[in-house]
């Protein structure tokens, strides 16, 4: 009697409208830079000076000087609050413009139809790999996941993939929709899975990189230990993901975005529909002034040194993906346009990575070459320049939102480093490390990591604020440096994924047409449980002999 009277109650508070939406992304990004504000008028304001240092490198940072810290003049944000929006696009507007030069680029080459034949290929010859028992067994579709995510990991662990995983999402969540899965796993296998890959770093030189080289330890020490922690973290974040994955493909209005992903499944291939290939001129007009460009860039860059970690492979990586791009291409034209703007894709993709690991390309450079792909899609589709231009601007008014909420994101740093609050939450922070054991002083450095990264994403410029505070803590509680930087690693890590302060999560989750509320709801849980096994994982360098800790 008491539950259907409660239910009654609760059936009429909704329908009077008393039970509120779950705010937008929007609302939400909005009233925490309200928030950032009214800290800014208590938390008293507070600076660390500065000084810079030479790292392994050659390079120069900025870090702070130990006991420097010295409180300041408050700098309360009240107005900035209103001003922070367009602060907040100055400050992230290389990652605005590649999001925009991506939505432009992917919707010329949708509008080709290649990027949905392709995808319709890849299922069908899935489909076809089902017809071995082994393969069958196991899950032909759990094996490709796995695949995808593994090779992003990597890319994470390695040379620190974040902001390039954006580009990706345009590809993977039309792939998933087709599989029969949702807009969540094509995120969770670009985005996640490089995140789990940095969070549990081998080589990464954006954060373990630099916290090395600011702890004065001998770069990339201890590669043993991260590797079984980059296993670890993997095993369980892929379980997670291919457990959700699985049980939205037997039901898939279990999915938090069923009904939102409809925008995804609009755009799929109809496998019914005859496909027609074709090769007009303008395709083979577009190959001509490809292989043209592709050899005076072979002449420019014959040699390419890539490094990976402290190790550098010197070759010519350039001259050789050319030619194989102008072969291949040749050959793909033969068949139709459509293949050759794959291969293009495809090839795209191979320069992002020459470029990230053997000229420290970054989200401008990377941008530049999808669009420069996006124009020669559209000559080669024959859409002329006039409709390839207005299939453009359509494809970047399409993602604009993603951009805005990545711009509105970037106000709450503003607001922070304006209020001059950072150093302060620091310095008492750290003032929590005393008389408490080796144990917890490691684990109170590991929180304090994690909590900044809420407000401060950025690793290295957080390597540069927290390693010259934590590394004498550290020395004079006889905890290994090795140590302090994997607390590092892990506070760094596991929180980029789900804070709403990161311009990368906030792009990423435009991209994929996600709310923000939506995609907290469904991964705070998850991000618990990767914050308990990051402790855990810490515990051994404490308690056992680990080589370079």
């Amino acid at each position: 009697m008491k539950n259907a009277k409660l239910k009654f109650f609760l059936n009429t508070f909704a329908k009077n409208g008393y039970m509120k939406k779950v705010p937008h992304t929007y609302v939400i990004i909005f009233s925490i830079i309200i928030i950032s504000a009214i800290l800014t008028m208590i938390i008293p304001a507070g600076e660390f000076e500065r000084q810079s240092i030479n790292m392994p490198d050659g390079s120069t940072r900025s870090v702070v000087v130990e006991d420097s810290f010295h409180f300041v003049d408050q700098s309360p944000q009240l107005w900035e609050i209103f001003t922070s929006f367009a602060k907040g696009f100055q400050s992230q507007s290389h990652i605005i413009i590649f999001i925009l030069l991506i939505g432009g680029a992917f919707w010329i080459l949708n509008a080709s139809n290649a990027l949905s034949i392709g995808i319709n290929t890849f299922c069908n010859s899935v489909v076809k790999l089902e017809k071995y028992k082994f393969l069958k067994k196991i899950g032909v579709n759990n094996i490709i996941l796995t695949l995808i995510m593994l090779i992003f990991s990597l890319f994470g662990a390695i040379f620190g993939m974040s902001e390039e995983t954006i580009a990706f999402i345009v590809i993977f969540i039309p792939l998933a929709i087709s599989m029969g899965y949702d807009s969540i796993t094509g995120l969770c296998i670009v985005y996640v899975a490089a995140h789990l890959g940095f969070a549990g770093a081998i080589l990464n030189p954006f954060t373990i990189g630099i916290a090395q080289g600011i702890a004065g330890i001998p770069l990339f020490s201890g590669i043993g230990y991260r590797i079984f922690c980059w296993l670890i973290i993997n095993i369980i974040g892929f379980a997670f993901i291919l457990m959700y994955a699985n049980n939205v493909k037997k039901n898939p209005k279990k999915s938090p975005m069923y009904d939102l992903d409809d925008y995804w499944r609009k755009q799929q291939f109809n496998p019914t529909e005859e496909i027609k290939y074709f090769t007009p001129k303008s395709a083979w007009i577009s190959w001509a002034v490809m292989s043209i460009l592709l050899v005076i860039i072979s002449i420019i860059f014959p040699i390419t040194a890539m490094k990976i970690g402290s190790a550098e492979l010197t070759w010519p990586a350039v001259p050789t993906v050319s030619a194989l791009l102008v072969i291949s291409g040749f050959f793909a034209l033969r068949k139709s346009v459509h293949f050759y703007i794959l291969d293009m894709l495809l090839f795209t993709v191979i320069y992002l990575i020459i470029g990230v690991m053997g000229y420290n390309w970054y989200v401008v450079e990377i941008g530049a070459l999808f669009f420069a792909m996006g124009i020669f899609s559209g000559i080669a589709a024959g859409f002329g320049a006039n409709e390839t231009a207005k299939l453009f601007v359509s494809g970047a008014k399409d993602i604009l939102s993603a951009a805005m909420i990545v711009g509105l994101a970037g106000g709450i740093i503003i607001i922070l480093n304006d209020g001059k609050i950072i150093d302060t939450i620091m310095y008492y922070l750290t003032g929590t490390m005393k008389n408490v054991g080796k144990t917890w002083s490691l684990g109170i450095m590991y929180v304090i990591q994690t909590g900044l990264n809420l407000i401060m994403p950025s690793g290295s410029a957080k390597a540069a604020l927290t390693m010259p505070i934590m590394i004498p803590f550290s020395d004079l509680l006889e905890i290994s440096r090795q140590a302090t930087v994997m607390a590092f690693q892990f506070g760094d890590g596991f929180t980029n994924m789900i804070t709403p302060t990161s311009g990368v999560l906030m792009g990423a989750l435009g991209m994929a047409k996600i709310p923000y509320e939506r995609w907290f709801k469904f991964f705070w849980k998850f991000i618990v449980v990767m914050f308990f096994l990051g402790f855990i994982l810490l515990i051994p360098t404490i308690k056992l002999q680990l080589n370079g800790f």
